[in-house]
């Protein structure tokens, strides 16, 4: 059975720009805070949607953020058991590391990398202490 997306971004230099945008086409609500990392937004631009806050109360979690010297972009994480291991085989398959695992600690962690052709994708797990190495299948 293959991972799911449990998480997308939407990233800009202007987060509060894109909450009005967004918000306004789509009537996402959004819970504005900060994100896992600095990595991913500015502190306290980072807007949350809970997923089961729209449509029929069963569409994924996102958020809408960044700021100013944040690559724009759209992009999806997919839930992994492990983000240093799932990490790690992107790479091993021909795909670069760009960020992560972070925070490296917490309960929750993300990682980021670009497929062999550039795309931009991240990961998303629980965060694990790294005593033994256990390989994604």
């Amino acid at each position: 059975m293959g991972r799911p997306v449990v998480h997308f971004e939407i990233i800009g230099e202007d987060p509060a720009r894109l909450r009005g945008y967004y918000g306004e086409l789509f009537g996402w609500e959004f819970d504005t805070g900060d994100a896992v990392t600095e990595k991913v937004s500015q502190p306290g631009t980072y807007g949350f949607i809970d997923g089961s806050t729209t449509g029929d109360g069963n569409g994924i979690n996102g958020g809408v953020g960044g700021g100013p010297g944040h690559r724009p972009g759209v992009l999806f994480y997919a839930g992994v058991p492990d983000v240093e291991d799932a990490l790690l085989k992107a790479e091993s398959l021909g795909g670069e590391r760009l960020m992560g695992p972070e925070p490296r600690s917490g309960d929750f962690t993300v990682g980021q990398f670009t497929d062999p052709e550039g795309n931009l994708i991240g990961v998303a797990g629980p965060s694990r202490a790294r005593d033994s190495h256990e390989v994604l299948e």
